[in-house]
């Protein structure tokens, strides 16, 4: 008799998702990346549900001007390679971010897409990394904040450098947030406290946290990797090396609402 499937079955109060933790090399074509992105999402798609990708991996997120001159509208090719790809494989795909252009403005904009290929949410990432440079020179920053409604729960969008601005995590819960998916490239110099603050994010907050971040080195900057899927206690559930891989986690949604339900810490808030 074959081993029991029954054993290894996910547990139906769950969602499954996949973290394409994708290298973005300056020395590799974007067309190049782009077929690795999506042939990576494909493979991923067939044991997930949902499917994350980093922050403007096409370019690379320290290379802003790159990202500049990548830049598309959301009905553009780019987009509608990954609706496709949804469409086809039943599969929630957040994109990560890439840059996004708009009446001659760029906005570094996370792209959700349903299993039905449409376009579900946007969100403009409104904390741009670089102090008087970086990406303050390209892009412009968004002023809304986003909770989606996704198989992962109540999901808010953050990116990146909003991670270490803790008062736009709880204005999401503030809309519904119990999850919040993060695309990042956060550098391998401060990686630790990328690990730290996600972990903060979700014990403060009560939330899922997963995100992705990328690797390989942009414009001299070297990306730490460490995506992660951590619950609404802090429990690291599954956390990504320091090199391009795929990494799978089982989300269930309800857990947010059952630890606030027995641990109240937002009802004190003062």
């Amino acid at each position: 008799m074959a081993p029991s499937a029954i054993q290894h079955a996910p547990d139906p109060a769950t969602a499954s998702v996949a973290l394409v933790q994708l290298a973005s090399d300056e020395d590799e074509p974007p067309q190049d990346r782009l077929e690795r992105a999506l042939a990576l999402s494909s493979r991923a798609a067939s044991s997930a549900g949902f499917v994350i990708l980093p922050e403007l991996w096409l370019a690379g997120a320290f290379d802003v001007h790159g990202s500049g001159r990548l830049a598309q509208p959301l009905d553009g090719p780019l987009v509608q390679q990954f609706q496709e790809l949804a469409a086809r494989s039943q599969t929630w795909i957040h994109m990560g971010s890439i840059a996004e252009r708009e009446d001659g403005l760029t906005f570094n904009t996370s792209v959700l897409i349903d299993a039905q290929g449409r376009v579900a949410d946007t969100y403009r990432k409104r904390h741009l990394f670089g102090f008087d440079g970086g990406e303050l020179e390209v892009m412009t920053a968004g002023e809304e904040l986003v909770v989606a409604n996704t198989p992962m729960g109540q999901a808010g969008l953050a990116t990146c450098y909003d991670l270490r601005f803790p008062e736009q995590f709880r204005s999401l819960v503030d809309l519904g947030a119990t999850a919040f998916l993060m695309a990042s490239g956060w550098p391998t110099e401060r990686i630790e406290h990328w690990r730290v603050l996600l972990q903060a994010r979700a014990i403060e907050n009560q939330a899922w946290m997963i995100a992705c971040n990328g690797v390989g080195t942009q414009c001299g900057t070297k990306l730490g990797g460490r995506s992660a899927v951590i619950d609404p206690l802090g429990h690291v559930i599954a956390e990504a090396g320091t090199e391009e891989e795929v990494l799978f986690a089982q989300v269930n949604p309800s857990a947010a609402t059952a630890w606030r339900t027995e641990f109240p810490t937002l009802m004190d808030r003062c």
